[in-house]
């Protein structure tokens, strides 16, 4: 009985931890646009200032300073974690980047770990208490892919062409015995 139960219930994941530092994520554009070039010729950048001495476009350190930095994403919903059958905190922020892909942010995440651990996105309200813990899967959510980790930061990436609007909320979700071991209600 006991080589059964050892599998299914993972005790020793109680008392490890998974700790995870994902930098916030940033989408990659192409900081100088090119021109085409007529074969034979190299090719040329666009100038919107003076040449220097040597014939080459002048370029500002304000220039240079946008061209290496990507712009910062922008939030669309924040929310913190509550507890559910394990004790959650945290924050979470729905992220959209410069190209247009979204992002589920989970900073400062303190949770237990446990075995097939998943992060949500769901329609369903979050509820505290116990009769919060089971609700997720009653209604329409979206897998974004298992927990990378129960501390720390971490990003999650949102399927293309998701209606974010039909979802209101972030569960950290035990698979395996179909619980809610915290949970982040979406506000803009």
């Amino acid at each position: 009985m006991t080589a059964v139960g050892l599998p299914v219930f993972q005790p020793w994941k109680l008392v490890t931890n998974d700790v995870v530092d994902e930098a916030l994520p940033v989408a990659t554009t192409s900081s100088v646009p090119r021109t085409a070039a007529t074969p034979g010729t190299p090719s040329a950048t666009p100038s919107s200032g003076p040449a220097t001495a040597s014939g080459s476009p002048a370029t500002s350190a304000a220039q240079v300073d946008a061209a290496a930095s990507p712009p910062a994403p922008v939030e669309r919903a924040r929310g913190s974690f509550i507890s559910h059958e394990h004790s959650t905190s945290g924050s979470v922020r729905l992220l959209t980047l410069a190209d247009g892909s979204t992002v589920v942010r989970i900073e400062g995440l303190d949770t237990s770990n446990g075995p097939d651990l998943h992060v949500w996105i769901t329609d369903r309200p979050v509820v505290d208490g116990p009769s919060g813990w089971t609700v997720f899967d009653d209604g329409a959510y979206l897998d974004l892919g298992a927990l990378k980790g129960n501390k720390g930061n971490q990003n999650y990436v949102v399927p293309a062409g998701t209606d974010l609007a039909a979802y209101r909320s972030v569960t950290i979700w035990c698979a395996r015995f179909r619980v809610s071991f915290g949970a982040a209600e979406l506000t803009a």
